[in-house]
């Protein structure tokens, strides 16, 4: 049996192989053109004739993790802003409805200064001004076209219109047809280099709304929160993603025209197009387009580091509702010369149901109802921390789960993994990379994401000299140097039944 496994995982690695040779790099170099504008910008083109249709993928770095103290929620603002307009979309008259956008934040400026008065604030002027906030809210609305930006997309074949912000980074992207390619490239230009903060502080109420769902109203969303804020003392990892509430109700347009001015510059930005183009005639149209945009310079790196954590930590949430258990240890960045180990421990202990951490505690134990690792979180261009969770079956405790949770961590530190382990992951980590470039949305993505991570899209393919030289040693080291005690921040949500009110028996004294 342990002869056909091996045999079986040597199969599937040189079918992986003999797949991969049709996309390596030597075939996407051929394919493949990268151009610095001279105003910063990168542009990345490949060419991929497969089918009449292009992806693109804008990598703004610059993600929640970013967002000025005391303005958390800011860089996810941008991803609601994006399909606002700019100064020639969304508008029937933009230098109006400039003049009535700067009377907005005349009238909301006024109004905060009064509501931020924690002594001496006057009820009656406080309502007085916010009548006049929107009322020049309202006139600067009759300006507006809504959803101009994304009709004009959508009616020449744009799919998969979005935008999303994690910790690290902001990302545009949809899919068209290539003989919409200028079109495309007017709008994206135009949505970096002219935005319009418009209706802002309709989509900031969007945004409170978001959070009440996600975090207020979800039991694991303010456990996660409150995991986060527990790990981290200094770096803003440990701020919520998508913002305090106290400061998403409170952020300006103003505020937002600053970040962008600092981030959204051409210099932050990678922008990577797939498709059925020819790099010789796309690259000239991009260049126009893009090329207008004003340069400014890259922001500075963060200079916060996380010191080492010296003392375990824990949270504990106890409410009527499902049980739950994470754990998290501090790791370092992407750049770490272990990158690939944690990827490797990752994948043995908890990817799905060969892995170590199913097959006991769902499996084998039924203690748990699910049970996964994984790397890199909340983000990865800054030290993140591996994290385990486990979800426990009626009649078991988060405890349970923190038990069975060490036993499999201790394993990895005390005993090597086996041969066909190992072999799995290496051929899993193949195949994910080929899926990853199977179709053009996840090749721009991977392209975008390699070239400002490591300023070379070519660091995609040398991935998997990495992952192939991971060894059980690698393994069993990683493990004992992040696995310890006072590297561990714990969560967990017990279950307390709701108490019962007392009710009335009515009867006379």
């Amino acid at each position: 049996m342990r002869v056909r496994n091996v045999l079986a995982v040597a199969l599937m690695f040189g079918t992986i192989l003999c797949a991969a040779n049709a996309q390596d790099l030597a075939s996407f170099e051929k394919r493949t053109t990268v151009k610095v504008l001279p105003n910063g910008l990168t542009l990345i083109v490949c060419e991929r004739p497969e089918a009449p249709v292009f992806s693109f993928y804008t990598l703004v770095d610059a993600g929640s993790a970013d967002d000025p103290l005391g303005d958390s929620g800011l860089a996810h603002m941008f991803e609601h802003m994006a399909f606002k307009g700019t100064t020639e979309i969304g508008t029937t008259n933009y230098p109006a409805e400039k003049i009535a956008l700067a009377k907005v934040e005349i009238a909301y400026a006024a109004y905060d200064a009064e509501f931020r008065k924690r002594v001496g604030q006057d009820p009656t002027k406080l309502e007085n001004l916010k009548k006049a906030f929107q009322e020049a809210q309202a006139d600067a609305q009759k300006f507006v076209i809504p959803n101009q930006f994304s009709e004009i997309a959508e009616q020449n074949g744009a799919v998969g219109i979005n935008a999303s912000t994690g910790e690290d980074s902001t990302q545009y992207f949809w899919s068209m047809p290539s003989n919409r390619l200028e079109l495309w490239a007017y709008l994206e230009s135009q949505r970096i280099g002219q935005p319009v903060q418009r209706e802002f502080y309709k989509e900031r109420d969007v945004v409170q709304e978001e959070r009440r769902m996600r975090i207020d109203s979800a039991p694991i969303g303010r456990m996660v929160e409150q995991f986060l804020a527990t790990a981290y003392v200094a770096h803003p990892y440990g701020r919520s993603g998508v913002g305090w509430e106290s400061e998403i109700s409170q952020v300006n347009a103003t505020e937002a025209e600053a970040f962008h001015k600092k981030y959204y510059v051409p210099s932050n930005i990678v922008i990577a197009v797939v498709g059925d183009l020819k790099s010789s005639e796309t690259m000239p149209v991009l260049e126009r387009y893009f090329s207008k945009i004003p340069p400014g310079p890259r922001p500075e790196p963060m200079t916060t580091i996380e010191p080492p954590q010296f003392a375990e930590k824990s949270v504990v949430i106890k409410e009527a509702t499902q049980p739950f258990y994470i754990e998290g240890y501090h790791r370092p960045d992407y750049r770490d010369p272990d990158d690939s180990v944690y990827d490797a421990i990752t994948d043995i202990f908890s990817n799905g149901r060969t892995a170590r951490l199913y097959r006991s505690l769902v499996r084998d134990q039924k203690i748990a109802a699910a049970g996964e690792g994984f790397s890199g979180f909340p983000g990865q261009k800054f030290p993140g921390l591996f994290a385990v969770y486990a979800v426990p079956l009626p009649g078991h405790t988060p405890e349970e789960m923190r038990e069975a949770i060490h036993k499999e961590l201790d394993r990895l530190k005390n005993e090597d993994v086996s041969d066909e382990e190992l072999a799995r992951f290496k051929t899993r980590a193949q195949a994910d990379l080929l899926r990853g470039l199977a179709d053009n949305d996840g090749l721009a993505h991977q392209l975008a994401e390699y070239q400002t991570r490591f300023g070379d899209w070519r660091q995609l393919f040398r991935e998997l000299d990495k992952i192939n030289a991971v060894t059980k040693a690698d393994v069993r080291r990683v493990a004992n140097k992040i696995f310890i005690d006072s590297n561990r921040t714990s969560a967990r949500i017990e279950f307390v039944a709701p108490q019962k009110t007392a009710k009335s028996t009515g009867g006379a004294e």
